[in-house]
């Protein structure tokens, strides 16, 4: 790995991660493990269900990890009214980030109104608090053509979210790629990008950084650390 590995620290590597577990079986000692380890290895966030948020906040309150909480997951397809209502639920319950996803209908069809009008008003709560929460819009990328990929980043970023995230992870059209952070980079340069969805070892993480993303949305947070470091 030192040919890929040369160009990033083991620090940065771990500092872009957001150190996930949305199993719906997910109990109350695994979540404690997952804190844990977000604060033994430097992870960027812990990422979990609505259930454990205040769980996770307590947990990592006085470390240097962020809390991100899930909206609409997996589908999307939830009313602006409840997205918005679970995003101010999470963020009362500890969320410092919202992980959103998008509403994939608007998307396929280029319904540009609807999109942009959800995104917004979800993006209002985030800004609205202090300090402000951080928001990443999902759009499936996956399950999209290149052309819907293109017309949902250009909404995300007229809106001016955060950031634009590949996947939920949980979308029989499979996860992130090289190509697709590309194609989000270069049309939505005014946002970051999360790679997530079947990131499950070093190589593949640092392939997504170097394509253009600035965080790592994985399960396999360790896994991905341990491998970096034996490298």
């Amino acid at each position: 790995m030192a040919n890929i590995e040369q160009n990033i620290t083991e620090k940065e590597l771990s500092g872009s991660i957001d150190h996930t577990m949305l199993e719906a079986k997910a109990t109350r000692e695994q979540i404690e493990q997952l804190c844990r380890q977000a604060i033994d290895y430097g992870f960027h966030t812990v990422c979990v269900n609505g259930r454990w948020l205040p769980l996770a906040a307590e947990l990592l309150a006085g470390s240097k990890v962020a809390v991100g909480g899930v909206v609409s997951l997996p589908l999307g397809a939830d009313s602006t009214k409840i997205k918005v209502a679970q995003t101010k639920d999470a963020i009362y319950a500890g969320a410092d980030e919202i992980d959103m996803v998008a509403d994939l209908a608007a998307i396929i069809e280029g319904d540009s109104n609807y999109l942009a009008d959800q995104l917004a008003r979800v993006l209002k709560v985030c800004r609205s608090m202090r300090p402000a929460v951080v928001l990443k819009v999902i759009i499936e990328s996956a399950a999209l053509t290149d052309e819907q990929i293109i017309f949902a980043c250009r909404i995300a970023q007229g809106v001016g979210v955060d950031f634009i995230k590949t996947s939920t992870g949980l979308h029989p059209a499979g996860g992130a790629t090289v190509e697709d952070i590309k194609l989000m980079k270069e049309t939505a340069p005014g946002c970051k990008i999360k790679a997530a969805g079947g990131i499950k070892t070093a190589k593949q993480a640092i392939e997504m950084l170097a394509a253009g993303a600035q965080r790592i949305g994985t399960s396999s947070g360790v896994q991905i650390m341990k491998e970096f470091h034996a490298g």
